[in-house]
């Protein structure tokens, strides 16, 4: 045994060194330094070491050094000597706090304290190095009593000059008679229960059994788990605190001497509501209190061991209630201390999203403390402390409570903030956390990273929301290039997907939010043209819209230009103000209808097509009733019609006495000059042939002459003439027509008429009926090498399509 002497002529003696059941290791220093991080700090009651989980994975461990040797700080071995060991997975660290009475700390005048621990570390081959951890911390005068509940082990130290009332005990009959009954001579400890028989036995005893009493400069410091044998719970208000109540009791002179050593800790092990972080504690008033008379001095509260006054406590956020049975404190998770970790959670996608949603959730929210006297009983998350008076003796009660919120849901939302005025796009992301950062978006596919954007015009700002979130917003006009517009039925719609990315620091773990906007514009519609007939055709005239580049003019399926109309013969005007197109009757768009000797129907249709996906979303159509002179119409239904005045080159023909080459065929309508037949490509004798690019059809109008003689006239089924009329169709547009039969073509054909021909009477032939279509012998000319056009009216040489 080692004795001391110290002020207030009380002996104390020191059992610790002796009782501790560890063993000894030696320490050598590392021939290989590991680099790795470490945050060493003197906090309100005990030295706070946090290192960080090297790339290994592998914890930390430590060991704590003195003079004597280094000694492993396990978990059995912390508890005793005033070490606790605490794993933060999520945050990448392990964390040592160490009593300012652990048992390896050299004590100067219980005001200075010098810490030494060796760092542990392996690497990810599996070799082990270490460094040692050095720090002296200089705390201001302790209170004449100090209660400390730790997550691991309760400790009380008490000063060892106290005046007798309060905590020295002079019932001097009642602690011989103990003494006496023990036949100890010297330092004794009695354990009390409540309703059970109070044990007494040595401090070396008493040591096996888990209860540690040591003696510093001026101290005495009494330390035990939770759960002790002789420890009782006490329920109020049902909430619980667990109780170990010892008595060191000494002989001096004539006088026995008795020193309470009572520890009492919360057992909460703390709620949250979703919003705050709660903890509560009993207000036991025995056996820390004896008597009434007990004044409330002051309520600290704080985080991480930095305890603030009520003041500050109430400036911060933090709440304290104390009430009949209970002091309750809580704290906000969105307060501005503690220690927060974001991480994303991936779920499920669900239908008609086509890609997982991402979300950021606030997980573990640790470290929250406060720190309460009511009573000499106290209640913190992470450092507390209480302090009471009774009868001048000033108590304080630390305690120790880390808690960890579960994951909250912290999801960015985002906010369409257009306005149809600007025509720009304004969309709000908000509840960003302050270590979360926009990297890049994605806009309708193409990613663009934040400085990239800014480069590129765009406007991304970010904005403070709150206290510790942000919110960004973005800027796109509705005329960039990667905005979607579309004509719809309502009006023109621009619309716009986001894809933000942001990254949690430090770990730089992205996670993604996708919005989506849309606007419509009800006055982008596409073009509308007025239109007029004339005699010699359809004119078309527009004025020109803000948002005609959006649209196509096109006529069937070729876009109008400048070169178009030249090649087909359109007028085609278009100035800063008008576009104007005026189209000529028998120019290729028409399409002709009801064809009689008299009248026919020309039409002609503009249509405003999707300049991007090419859909036609307008039409443009006139329907005109022109005069019928003379016309050569090849339909895409496999029709040919014809209205001809015959009579400009035979002058005495008789209309009425023509035919085609099957003579069944005659017109469907004749006056005294002209004819109309209309008949189907695949009747009346009509001849084709086939080159590789063209398919032609031709047939012939035949002129029948009358002879007469003395006794009666006699007509001749001889021809004296003839006039050829052909319809030539690209072959592309007619590829199905050797397969079934059958005529179709994409687009109408182009109509020919070769000038009449005489044939002389003695080379006439009799006419032989071509009732089916043939292939000619000879390999056919292209449309150009045909016989001379132009002969008849233009009608007859320009009908195309």
């Amino acid at each position: 045994m080692a004795f001391g002497f110290f002020s207030g002529e009380l002996l104390l003696l020191c059992a610790v060194a002796c009782a501790l059941r560890d063993s000894k290791n030696t320490w050598q220093q590392s021939s290989r330094l590991p680099q790795v991080p470490t945050e060493v700090e003197c906090k309100a009651h005990s030295l706070f070491l946090s290192v960080d989980i090297p790339a290994s994975g592998r914890e930390p461990r430590f060991e704590a050094i003195d003079a004597t040797g280094a000694y492993p700080v396990t978990e059995s071995y912390g508890a005793q000597c005033g070490y606790t060991y605490s794993v933060q997975p999520m945050l990448g660290r392990v964390d040592l706090r160490a009593s300012y009475f652990s048992c390896h700390t050299g004590n100067q005048n219980d005001e200075v304290f010098t810490f030494m621990f060796g760092v542990f570390v392996m690497d990810e081959s599996g070799k082990e190095s270490f460094f040692n951890v050095s720090k002296t911390c200089s705390v201001p005068p302790l209170s004449p009593r100090v209660v400390t509940c730790e997550e691991n082990y309760m400790e009380v130290s008490v000063r060892t000059d106290l005046p007798t009332a309060g905590s020295i005990k002079e019932d001097f009959s009642a602690a011989l008679a103990v003494a006496q009954s023990s036949a100890v001579e010297a330092w004794q400890v009695m354990l009390q229960q409540e309703g059970q028989q109070s044990e007494v036995m040595s401090i070396e005893d008493a040591a096996t059994l888990g209860y540690f009493i040591m003696v510093t400069p001026g101290r005495l410091v009494f330390r035990t788990t939770f759960g002790q044998r002789h420890a009782s719970v006490k329920m109020v208000d049902g909430g619980a605190a667990e109780v170990i109540q010892a008595t060191v009791f000494f002989r001096r002179n004539w006088m026995v001497v008795m020193v309470d050593l009572v520890a009492a800790c919360s057992l909460d092990k703390g709620s949250f509501d979703g919003y705050r972080l709660h903890w509560r504690t009993p207000p036991v008033r025995t056996p820390l209190v004896v008597g009434p008379s007990l004044r409330r001095e002051y309520i600290g509260m704080g985080v991480d061991g930095e305890v603030v006054d009520e003041r500050a406590v109430k400036d911060r956020g933090y709440y304290v209630t104390v009430g009949e049975e209970t002091v309750g404190s809580s704290i906000s998770s969105a307060a501005g201390s503690g220690i927060r970790k974001h991480n994303v959670v991936r779920q499920m996608a669900t239908p008609p999203v086509p890609r997982p949603p991402f979300s950021v959730n606030r997980e573990s929210v640790r470290g929250y403390s406060v720190a309460v006297g009511k009573e000499t009983v106290g209640s913190s998350f992470s450092s507390a402390a209480g302090t009471g008076i009774q009868k001048g003796v000033v108590t304080k009660h630390d305690a120790v409570r880390q808690m960890a919120t579960p994951p909250v849901p912290h999801p960015p939302f985002s906010v369409n903030q257009t306005t149809l005025e600007e025509r720009v796009f304004q969309v709000f992301l908000g509840n960003i956390p302050s270590d979360v950062e926009l990297v890049s978006v994605e806009l309708n596919g193409q990613e663009i990273s934040v400085s990239t954007a800014a480069q590129m015009g765009y406007s991304i700002t970010r904005v403070s929301e709150g206290k510790d979130t942000f919110a960004y917003i973005i800027r796109v006009p509705f005329d960039d290039q990667f905005v979607v517009k579309q004509y719809t039925s309502a009006g023109f719609e621009y619309s716009l997907e986001i894809k933000w990315t942001l990254n949690i620091r430090p770990q730089m773990e992205a996670y993604y939010h996708y919005s989506s906007v849309s606007a419509l514009i009800v006055d982008a519609l596409p073009p509308v043209f007025d239109s007029m007939c004339t005699d010699s055709g359809i004119s078309f005239m527009k004025d020109h819209q803000q948002y005609d580049y959006l649209w196509d003019i096109a006529i069937g399926s070729y876009t109008l230009t400048p070169q178009l109309a030249s090649e087909r013969g359109y007028i085609l005007t278009n100035d800063s103000t008008t576009l104007k197109l005026a189209v000529p009757l028998f120019t290729i768009g028409y399409v002709y209808e009801d064809i009689t000797l008299q009248q026919f129907y020309g039409t002609f249709e503009l249509l405003a097509r999707n300049a991007k996906t090419l859909e036609i979303e307008q039409s443009s159509a006139k329907r005109c009733l022109f005069q019928t002179t003379e016309l050569l119409v090849c339909s895409t239904e496999g029709v040919m019609s014809v209205v001809a005045d015959i009579t400009k080159v035979v002058p005495s023909a008789d209309p009425a006495r023509t035919t085609l080459l099957d003579i069944n065929c005659r017109p469907q309508e004749t006056d005294e000059t002209r004819v109309l037949f209309s008949f189907g490509l695949n009747t009346c004798g009509t001849r084709f042939q086939i080159d590789q690019q063209y398919v032609t059809y031709e047939n012939e109008i035949i002129f029948h002459e009358m002879y007469s003689t003395d006794s009666r006239p006699v007509i001749t089924r001889d021809a004296a003439y003839r006039m050829t009329m052909r319809c030539i169709y690209p072959v592309r547009d007619t590829e199905s027509l050797f397969v079934d039969r059958k005529f179709r073509a994409e687009t109408p054909g182009i109509g020919q008429i070769k000038d009449p021909v005489k044939v002389p009477p003695q080379m006439l032939k009799p006419m032989q009926t071509v009732t089916k279509p043939s292939f000619w012998g000879s390999v056919a000319r292209k449309p150009a090498e045909h016989a001379r056009v132009g002969q008849w009216s233009a009608p007859l040489d320009k009908y195309a399509q």
